[in-house]
């Protein structure tokens, strides 16, 4: 067997609803640090996207130090000149899993975008190490991301706003505090002007794994997917901004731990399933 077949192409890649448990199980987190297959991983916290950096980076750092990480780094990176400094840079090529906070997307695309600091991040992935993020951290891993619309009333046409993300993932957008904010009309929106993309909607203390072309769902909230690969009927090519959307034949799907998505069949996978392509995974890495 060639040598190069037995190394994933990329490190996992997590995305976290928001508000995750870090007081009493804190699966979410054990499972991110877990992923990175070290016995006590550097753990880089990149808090550009909070206004209360020093606040977040403690409530992390006391969560991934009980959960076994060797060392937590405080990657404060806060403006562009210290997205291109030696010493951020430095940091995040020593960390095992680097973990971008909650905040605002559009700073953190702002802040780290066309940076040193974003292509280090892309590079320490593409050698193993664990990307993950939470709400906002989590909304600008895929190449488009929303950052704006109204949960309750999104479904007209122009009413969500997007940008440009970090692409680390594919063919999905991703939106957090799905449940709890009552985001459905904005994956619904998005769904009926770009029917390309899977929405993904994690809910709060729920997580997504990006393993190829299978998303796994884990942690104790639920993960709500959005598909408009097939949708019927839409009158949103007619529309100004502003008038309401019509669109059918969407379909919906809820996952929980254990359940999964393979992107490219377009379907959901039961636990046993998910199981057995885990399995023949890890045979081929070995």
């Amino acid at each position: 067997m060639n040598m190069s077949a037995k190394i994933p192409n990329a490190g996992p890649l997590v995305a976290i609803g928001g508000a995750e448990d870090k007081a009493s199980e804190a699966s979410i987190l054990r499972h991110v640090v877990s992923l990175s297959n070290v016995e006590a991983p550097v753990v880089g916290v990149i808090t550009t996207a909070s206004s209360i950096p020093e606040d977040v980076f403690a409530s992390y750092k006391e969560v991934f130090s009980l959960i076994g990480a060797k060392d937590v780094l405080d990657i404060r990176i806060r403006d562009r000149s210290n997205a291109e400094s030696d010493k951020y840079v430095d940091m995040i090529r020593s960390a095992d899993v680097i973990f971008l906070s909650g905040g605002d997307q559009m700073r953190l695309t702002n802040v780290l975008g066309a940076s040193r600091a974003i292509e280090a991040i892309r590079r320490r992935r593409a050698e193993g190490a664990v990307i993950a993020g939470t709400s906002a951290g989590a909304a600008c891993q895929s190449r488009t991301m929303v950052y704006g619309g109204p949960a309750d009333d999104s479904l007209r046409k122009g009413a969500v706003k997007m940008s440009a993300g970090f692409g680390f993932v594919e063919g999905v957008i991703i939106d957090t505090h799905f449940l709890e904010r009552g985001r459905f009309s904005r994956l619904m929106e998005v769904g009926a002007t770009n029917p390309e993309y899977l929405g993904v909607g994690l809910g709060e203390d729920a997580a997504v794994h990006f393993d190829g072309d299978i998303v796994r769902a884990f942690g104790p909230g639920h993960v709500i997917l959005v598909d408009s690969s097939e949708i019927g009927e839409s009158n949103v090519f007619d529309l100004a901004d502003g008038e309401p959307v019509a669109v059918s034949n969407v379909k919906m799907h809820a996952l929980v731990q254990g359940y999964g998505y393979d992107l490219a069949d377009r379907r959901v996978l039961g636990p046993d399933e998910l199981k057995a392509i885990g399995l023949e995974r890890r045979v081929a890495y070995t």
